[in-house]
């Protein structure tokens, strides 16, 4: 009697099942591990899902790795006297894209991207710069940029792609193209500065505009080229320069108080030549130029400041009332109020020098 155990396979045609067995047996194990894995959700979960639900689901099963994050640099914001240096720039705002390639970006360094650029000219590319494209946000990302900071970070880019393109000339302190305060508000800031709409301080609102003014027109200014609250960056014209935010700006600090101020009485005719100069030029300092004057704004000689006002006396008066017309420095044009006649401008002028003789 033989010890070896009795096979169960007893026929040519069991032996065939047996091993068809142990072939489609395994297979459809392994289909059913894959099925399985793949599967996040049980056919009953499926149908309790709205198709967005699912769509979402979806997107989180599939989603990269990385992201590229369009945001401003630390630091970016904050200004300082100097106009930064295309290097600067590049490194604090443009890098994530333009040194990886991101978005499309052309890298620094790849000749043949950046030759594609070239035909437009720096000023062409400055455009497109400002206005933004594609992935890019406008100004690149960095609201506080300068039309002049923009053209270096563009020109260091290029030349170090196998450009030579010429380091960009220093802005002159006034340009002559660049638009006045009132033109300014009334492109960008009179729609919510005329009706207070978001909280904006009303134009001719002394009270909202004073707080303001206390904190220096330097500050406020940084406050409107990155934008606060409802208002967005530079007011929401990405072509802005700094010094247009700060001319439109003190365009509307010199309105405030004029919003329905009552017209000033006519003075008695006895006393007529006396009151024309003192009486006119108070009520022009009044309504135009006591916001700045009042206060010191932007390096202003204080109304009644005999130091302040001195060396200016002893230029002339002639000296005096050409700077009130034509502005200098912060001060714009007529103090911001254009529809000002040159005489009433000097009455002004003549009213705050004799206040500090």
């Amino acid at each position: 009697m033989s010890d070896q155990p009795e096979s169960f396979i007893k026929s040519p045609r069991q032996l065939i099942v047996a091993v068809a067995l142990g072939i489609v047996v395994p297979v459809l194990a392994a289909m059913l591990l894959a099925y399985l894995a793949v599967t996040t959700f049980t056919e009953a979960d499926r149908n309790r899902l709205s198709p967005d639900a699912e769509a979402e689901a979806v997107a989180k099963r599939i989603k990269p790795i990385g992201d590229v994050s369009f945001a401003e640099a630390d630091g970016a914001a904050a200004r300082t006297g100097a106009a930064r240096t295309g290097e600067q720039v590049v490194q604090q705002i443009c890098a994530a894209c333009h040194t990886t390639g991101a978005a499309a970006a052309p890298k620094m360094g790849d000749a043949s991207a950046w030759s594609k650029r070239l035909g437009t000219g720096l000023t062409g590319m400055l455009k497109t710069v400002i206005a933004g494209k594609n992935a890019m946000p406008p100004r690149g990302g960095g609201a506080d940029l300068s039309d002049y900071e923009l053209e270096r970070a563009i020109v260091y880019m290029v030349n170090r792609s196998g450009g030579s393109m010429k380091e960009p000339l220093a802005p002159k302190s006034t340009a002559a193209s660049e638009r006045s305060g009132e033109q300014i508000v009334k492109a960008a800031c009179a729609k919510c500065h005329e009706t207070g709409e978001g909280g904006a301080p009303k134009i001719g609102d002394r009270g909202a505009w004073a707080q303001r003014v206390s904190q220096g027109v330097e500050a406020v200014t940084k406050s409107a080229i990155h934008g606060h609250g409802n208002m967005p960056a530079r007011g929401g014209l990405a072509d802005l320069t700094d010094a247009e935010v700060t001319r439109a700006i003190l365009y509307m600090f010199s309105r405030a108080g004029t919003a329905g101020a009552a017209p000033a009485a006519a003075p008695a005719p006895a006393a007529a030549d006396k009151a024309e100069t003192g009486g006119k030029g108070k009520s022009v300092y009044d309504a135009v130029c006591m916001v700045c004057h009042g206060a010191g704004v932007a390096g202003a000689p204080k109304l009644g400041d005999k130091a302040a006002w001195a060396p200016r006396i002893k230029s002339g008066m002639s000296t005096l009332y050409t700077v009130a017309l034509k502005g200098k420095g912060a001060m714009p044009p007529k103090g911001g109020n254009t529809a000002l006649a040159d005489a009433d401008v000097k009455a002004a002028v003549d009213y705050m020098a004799g206040a500090a003789k």
